[in-house]
C-alpha cells in the first residue's frame, strides 16, 4: 500500500514539474529555428596559376555561433588551404610571412608542408587542409566574440595548383559539411580584393601583308571591371587600317577607326562586363591591297595608352596571352620508299609533343590518379569540355592520307600533356635536284606545321628525341646528315626534321658504269681489227646498247628540264659510238674504192684518238658540273 502511495506522489510531482517547465519549451524551439541564426552562403571563385589566395569577409557573427566552412575544388587541380582570422587582421602581413616561410623551407631543402602546421597555428584561429572529400578543406569554429572575421583560401604550398572552387560558409548549419545545402538567410559573405588591380602595358610591332593572316593578338584572362585600351599607329602612309577588340567568338566589342587619311593614329577603349578569356585585339586593313608595318600599344587599366606614349610596364607584365610552348620531336623509324619520278618519299615516324596548359588541369581526387590517358577522339572531347584548344598540326608536305598506327595522349593533373603518334605518311619532295645524278645528295623534309597561329602555340625543340633509326629499310639511300629547324611561316609555327642522303653507288657502278666501261673498252679493241665491216657491226650494236641504257635511266626520273651527269655520260658515249660507226663506214668505203692505203694510214691514228676523245669528253662533263655557279 505504501509503495502505491509513493508512486502516486512521484507521478504527481513529475506532472507538476512538466506544467511548470512547459512555457519555456516553445521558446527554445523558436530560438533554434530563428532564421537570423541559421545562414548559408556559397561563392564560386578561382585561383589562377602563379596567383595569390583569396580573402572573404564573414560579417555579423555573434558569440556562441558555430561557423562551418567548406572549400571544395570544382575545376583544375586546386588543393586549397583555408584559415580563419579576426576581421581586423592585416592579411597582407600574413601573406608576406607565409611566402617567407615557404621560401625559407625551400632554401633549407625542406618540404613546405613540414612548416605549415606551426605557421598556421600561430597565425590562424582555425585552419584545415584536406579534411573534406578529396582535397576539399573543412573546419568548424565556435565564435568567441561578436564581430567580423576573415576567411583566407590559399593554394597548397607543396606544389603548384590552381583552378575554380566553391567556398560554402554556414552559421549554425552543420549540413554545410554534407555538400547538399542551399543558400539561406541574408548575405554575410563578401569577397575582399586586397591586391591592386592589374595594370599593364605591352608594345607590339607587326605588319599587314597580302600573304599573311590577319594580325590577331589574344589577351590574357580579364576580370569584370578591367578596362582595355589600345593604340595603333601605321608606320607608312600607305596602310589604311582599323583596330578592333573581339570576344571569344570573334564578335567585335569595340572598334578604333580613322577616317582621315593624313592621321594614322587609332585608339579604342572598352570596359569588361564579366570575367573573360580568349578576347583579342586585331589589326584589320581597310583594303585588300593594304600592306605595311604598324606599331600597337595594348594596356589593361592603363588609360595613358591612348596617348601613344605609354611605356611597357616593368618588370614585364604581359597584356597579351603568351603562346604556349610546345616541345616537339620526330623520330624517323623507316623509309618505306623514295619515288623519284613522283618526287615524294614515304616514312614511318613517331611524333611526340609536350606542353602545359592550365586549362587542362583536373582534380586528381576525382579519378584517384595523377594522370589520365586518352585516345585522340577522347582527348578532343576532354579538351572541348574544358573550353580549351590543343596544338593540332598537319604534315604540311603530306601527299595523300596519313595512316595513324597508334596515338595516345597523357594528361597530368597540373595541365601537362604528352601527345604520342606513330604513323606512316607519304611526303612531297619538290626540292629534289637531279643534276648530279647518281652522285647527287638530296634533302628530305618532314614538315610539321601548327594549325593555330603562333600567338597561341609555339614550337620548341624536344631535346634528345628527334633522329633517324638505325635500320631504315632503304637500301638505295644512305643518310649523311640530319638536323631540325623551327621557323614561322604565315604566322604559324613550323617544325622541320631535315636529313640529307646520298645514293648507294654500288648499284650504279655494277649495273651501269662497269658495263659502259666494258663496252667502251671492247669497242676500242675492235680498232685492232682490220675488217672494217665487223667494226661497223660491233659499233652499231653498241649504239643500240647505249640507247637501251638511256631509256632505263629515264624511266626512273621525272621529265626534267635539265640534263643530269648520267644523261651526259650516256649521250657522250652515244655520240662517240655514232661517230665511230660513221668513221668505220667511211674506212670501209675507202677500202671498197681501192683506197685501202689511205684508210690504213687514217686508222693507225684512230686507235689512240678513240680513248683521247672519251677522256676529253668526260673531262668536259666533269668541268661543266663542278665549276662554280655563274
Amino acid at each position: 500500500m505504501q509503495r502505491i502511495v509513493r508512486f502516486l506522489a512521484a507521478a504527481a510531482l513529475g506532472f507538476l514539474l512538466l506544467i511548470l517547465l512547459t512555457p519555456f519549451i516553445p521558446i527554445r524551439v523558436q530560438a533554434q529555428e530563428d532564421p537570423s541564426t541559421h545562414r548559408v552562403q556559397t561563392l564560386r571563385d578561382e585561383i589562377v596559376p602563379n596567383g595569390h589566395g583569396q580573402v572573404y569577409l564573414v560579417k555579423g557573427l555573434k558569440r556562441g555561433d558555430v561557423l562551418y566552412v567548406t572549400v571544395d575544388p570544382v575545376d583544375g587541380n586546386l588543393d586549397p588551404l583555408a584559415g580563419l582570422v579576426h576581421g581586423e587582421t592585416d592579411v597582407m602581413k600574413i601573406n608576406l610571412a607565409f611566402n617567407d616561410a615557404v621560401n625559407q623551407a625551400f632554401a633549407e631543402g625542406l618540404d613546405p608542408l613540414t612548416i605549415l602546421p606551426g605557421f598556421a597555428d600561430r597565425h590562424f584561429l582555425v585552419w584545415d587542409d584536406d579534411s573534406g572529400p578529396g582535397y576539399a578543406s573543412q573546419f568548424s569554429y565556435s565564435v568567441p566574440s561578436d564581430g567580423d572575421y576573415k576567411l583566407l583560401v590559399y593554394p597548397s604550398p607543396s606544389h603548384e595548383t590552381w583552378g575554380e572552387f566553391d567556398v560554402t560558409v554556414g552559421v549554425n548549419a552543420p549540413e554545410v559539411f554534407t555538400g547538399t545545402v542551399q543558400p539561406t538567410g541574408e548575405p554575410f559573405l563578401e569577397k575582399i580584393n586586397i591586391f591592386p588591380k592589374l595594370r599593364a602595358v605591352q608594345e607590339i610591332t607587326g605588319a599587314v601583308s597580302l600573304n599573311n593572316a590577319l594580325p590577331h593578338y589574344p589577351l590574357r584572362a580579364l576580370k569584370s571591371g578591367d578596362k582595355v585600351y589600345a593604340y595603333a599607329q601605321a608606320l607608312t602612309s600607305t596602310l589604311p587600317m582599323y583596330i578592333r577588340l573581339v570576344d571569344y567568338g570573334g564578335k567585335p566589342l569595340a572598334v578604333g577607326y580613322n577616317n582621315d587619311d593624313s592621321q594614322r593614329d587609332l585608339t579604342l577603349e572598352y570596359e569588361i562586363q564579366e570575367d573573360a578569356t580568349n578576347y583579342a585585339v586585331e589589326v584589320v586593313p581597310l583594303t585588300e591591297e593594304a600592306a605595311g608595318p604598324f606599331r600597337l600599344l595594348v594596356g589593361i587599366n592603363a588609360p595613358e595608352v591612348l596617348s601613344g606614349e605609354a611605356r611597357p610596364t616593368t618588370p614585364a607584365q604581359p597584356v597579351l596571352q603568351d603562346p604556349i610552348p610546345v616541345r616537339v620531336g620526330v623520330k624517323m623509324d623507316q623509309i618505306t620508299g623514295v619515288d623519284q619520278k613522283a618526287e615524294n618519299f614515304g616514312v614511318v615516324n613517331t611524333l611526340r609533343m609536350e606542353w602545359q596548359d592550365p586549362r587542362l588541369a583536373f582534380d586528381p581526387a576525382e579519378c584517384r590518379c595523377r594522370a589520365q590517358s586518352f585516345d585522340l577522339s577522347q582527348f578532343e572531347k576532354f579538351v572541348n569540355g574544358k573550353g580549351a584548344t590543343w596544338p593540332e598540326f598537319v604534315y604540311y608536305n603530306q601527299q595523300g592520307r596519313r595512316d595513324i598506327q597508334n596515338s595516345l595522349v597523357v594528361v597530368f593533373s597540373d595541365g601537362r600533356a604528352i601527345y604520342y603518334e606513330r604513323s606512316s605518311v607519304t611526303l612531297q619532295a619538290p626540292d629534289f635536284d637531279f643534276r648530279f645524278y647518281p652522285f647527287d645528295t638530296q634533302v628530305f623534309y618532314i614538315r610539321v606545321r601548327q594549325v593555330f597561329p603562333e600567338t597561341l602555340f609555339r614550337f620548341e625543340e624536344l631535346p634528345g628525341f628527334s633522329g633517324a633509326g638505325e635500320q631504315l629499310g632503304e637500301e638505295e639511300w644512305v643518310i649523311q646528315e640530319q638536323w631540325t629547324e623551327i621557323k614561322t611561316v604565315d604566322n604559324e609555327s613550323e617544325y622541320n626534321f631535315v636529313f640529307t642522303a646520298n645514293r648507294n653507288l654500288m648499284y650504279y657502278v655494277v649495273r651501269i658504269f662497269i658495263p659502259v666501261l666494258l663496252i667502251i673498252i671492247v669497242s676500242w679493241f675492235t680498232f685492232f681489227l682490220k675488217d672494217y665491216g665487223k667494226r661497223v657491226d660491233v659499233a652499231s650494236a653498241n649504239l643500240l646498247v647505249f640507247v637501251a641504257f638511256n631509256f632505263t635511266i629515264s624511266s626512273d626520273l621525272p621529265r626534267l628540264g635539265y640534263a643530269t651527269i648520267l644523261d651526259l655520260v650516256l649521250v657522250t658515249t652515244f655520240v662517240i659510238t655514232g661517230v665511230v660507226v660513221i668513221f668505220n663506214v667511211w674506212l670501209k668505203r675507202l677500202e671498197v674504192t681501192q683506197k685501202e692505203s689511205i684508210a690504213q694510214t687514217i686508222d693507225k691514228y684512230s686507235i689512240w684518238l678513240y680513248p683521247i676523245l672519251y677522256f676529253a669528253a668526260f673531262a668536259a662533263v666533269a668541268f661543266l658540273f663542278t665549276r662554280p655557279p655563274g
